[in-house]
């Protein structure tokens, strides 16, 4: 299965990179890698994360990685991560598509 990355993915990681980095560079590079290795197990299973509670749609679930939620999107031949938000955010549904 093929797992990808939208471009507002890549974007929320690299601004939470350069949150924490504010504080401990070192640890923001190693929350980048890490984040990236979560992911990595969607292309094996990618049912592994909850539905989205948001959303009705069965193609839409989450991975809670410690403080963040990963969001994506299955769908028969690929994972599509849309978004990477802190569990006290609001998720916009517009970051869905």
């Amino acid at each position: 299965m093929n797992l990808i990355w939208a471009p507002l993915a890549i974007d929320r990681v690299a601004e939470i990179a350069v949150y924490i980095a504010e504080d401990n560079p070192v640890a923001a590079e190693k929350w980048v890698r890490d984040v990236f290795a979560r992911t990595g197990q969607l292309a094996l299973f990618p049912h592994s994360g909850r539905h989205l509670p948001e959303t009705t749609r069965r193609d839409l679930r989450e991975l809670i990685w410690g403080n963040y939620r990963i969001i994506y999107r299955v769908r028969p031949d690929q994972v599509a991560i849309l978004t990477v938000r802190h569990t006290k955010q609001v998720l916009p549904l517009e970051d869905l598509k």
